[in-house]
């Protein structure tokens, strides 16, 4: 690290490391606060148009699911709102009022999902079925209000427009729809969204396809694995078209932004791509994979194209060789994974539309499973390469990071930083422990009718629950809509069971 921070604060290793390790950690929560309600409203939509009780089973355990993540998600993302202020004062102090209406824009978006998705949880044998979905219709739209809210806020920072400086550097004049929808914006807004749909829908298959492996093939796995996974396919091809715009956009708008993540040193055509490999401050590459002339095709479709190098502005205002490798690779590792991803969609795509069947292959389930874990590390790629590859701007061409860094201590933030870690552990911990009660009262549940001789599925989470007879048999069973839910259920006595 010290080639990255040789003129640097004190306060700017702990201040980034802590914000990284936040950041990171919220960003797995993600994916499933922006896109599980869609998936989790898609199915609850078959459900309803085909009288499908299996369908409303999955819906309604989503549901539950999706509350908790939200809640974890809430404390991450406040954690996230705070160290903006408290580790950059620097930016808030004089950009905030130009770009904070972003986070405006996404604090509204929490408060207004929060309702949402509780009032969609207990709407459940509470409301008619068709007014509980119609007014969950909503959540996908708060889901979305908040991730417009972050990406209209960062896309600043990356190409910062709508105001003018005074005589002493102040920004003045606020323009806010030039602040917000920045040309960066677009191309950014677009590719995190579907990107968020992507993770969600292959983590949400993952742990069906884990349960077909085990032998679990009955149609409650088959439908939860195909409608997330399905959606996830479909949105892989696009979202490798949106990644290819982004890149793009970043050419033509951070040129020195596109040579770190590119690893290109010197201004000029003909410009060879390298597949991973690492610079080194004299400009050299080694390891890695080189295809001649293969990164000005890809910038500008011939190879006439020419590549802005780092070396095309001072070293202070670009990327250290340290910084760009990570960029390099973090960029390099998504492509991997997403053409890995795109094979996938395709294996299952080629089944479904000419066999009509999913693939019997036990290793494409295996993939399935990988898949999300796989998405969740692209997601973490994607931010690795926007934020390494933006230094040393904070606000790019206006603002370093180092101009923006808190006053604090090294020290105390060295001690924050340990607070933190030591509190996310709990946090994720209690997360998963959560998760796992629900499987479990799920799984006892459904042992429990399948005791009875039925499927738990043969009830809908509409109307009142089967009665059930008197006798010894019936002392485990599902409660009263009136009385409390087993542990890590819904309120709903046949929800679950040998299902994940």
């Amino acid at each position: 690290m010290v080639p990255l921070l040789a003129d640097a604060p004190a306060q700017l290793l702990p201040a980034r490391e802590l914000m990284a390790f936040t950041l990171a950690c919220h960003i797995i929560l993600v994916p499933f606060g922006v896109a599980l309600p869609l998936i989790t409203l898609v199915m609850h939509r078959r459900g309803l148009r085909r009288n499908d009780p299996v369908a409303l089973l999955l819906a309604r355990r989503w549901s539950a699911v999706m509350a908790v993540q939200f809640a974890v998600g809430v404390v991450t993302g406040t954690v996230l709102s705070f160290e903006f202020g408290l580790l950059w004062p620097g930016l808030m102090g004089k950009w905030g009022g130009v770009f904070g209406i972003g986070f405006g824009v996404e604090a509204w978006a929490f408060f207004l999902e929060a309702v949402l998705i509780a009032i969609y949880l207990y709407g459940w044998r509470r409301l008619k079925p068709r007014t509980h979905f119609l007014l969950g219709l909503p959540l996908p739209a708060a889901a979305l209000l908040g991730a417009f809210g972050i990406l209209a806020a960062n896309s600043w920072m990356n190409t910062p427009q709508g105001f003018t400086l005074d005589a002493q550097g102040r920004p003045v004049h606020v323009q806010v729809w030039a602040a917000i929808f920045t040309p960066m914006f677009g191309p950014q807004f677009w590719h995190f969204v579907v990107a968020m749909l992507i993770t969600a829908g292959y983590t949400v298959a993952g742990v069906y396809a884990v349960g077909w492996l085990r032998g679990r093939r009955d149609r409650y796995h088959r439908l939860g694995f195909t409608v997330p996974f399905t959606l996830a396919a479909v949105f892989t091809p696009v979202q490798f078209l949106l990644g290819d715009s982004l890149a793009r956009s970043v050419f033509h708008k951070q040129p020195v932004k596109f040579a770190a993540t590119e690893i290109v040193w010197r201004t000029d055509t003909r410009v060879p791509e390298y597949i991973f490999g690492r610079l080194h401050p004299d400009g050299s590459v080694t390891g890695g994979i080189k295809i001649p002339q293969f990164d000005s095709i890809l910038a500008g479709f011939t190879t006439d194209t020419k590549v802005s190098g780092l070396t095309s502005v001072p070293a202070s205002d670009r990327p250290t060789a340290t910084q760009a490798t990570i960029a390099h690779w973090a960029f390099d590792l998504m492509v991997v994974i997403g053409s890995l991803l795109i094979l996938l969609a395709l294996w299952y795509g080629w089944c479904r539309l000419r066999r009509h069947r999913l693939p019997a292959s036990p290793w494409f389930f295996r993939a399935a499973a990988c898949a999300g874990v796989a998405s969740v590390v692209t997601v973490e790629c994607g931010w690795i390469t926007a934020e390494v590859g933006r230094q040393p701007w904070i606000v790019y061409g206006h603002m370093r990071v180092g101009e923006a860094v808190t006053a604090t201590r090294s020290t105390s933030l060295w001690i924050m930083l340990g607070l933190v870690v030591v509190v996310y552990l709990f946090i994720f911990g209690s997360l998963l422990t959560v998760l796992l009660k629900m499987r479990a009262g799920w799984r006892l549940a459904d042992g429990q009718a399948a005791d009875r001789g039925r499927e738990p599925e043969t009830d809908t989470p509409y109307g009142p629950r089967s009665r059930v007879p008197a006798g010894p048999a019936a002392t485990d069973d599902a409660p009263s809509p009136d009385d409390p839910a087993p542990p890590g259920d819904t309120g709903s006595g046949q929800d679950g069971g040998g299902r994940r």
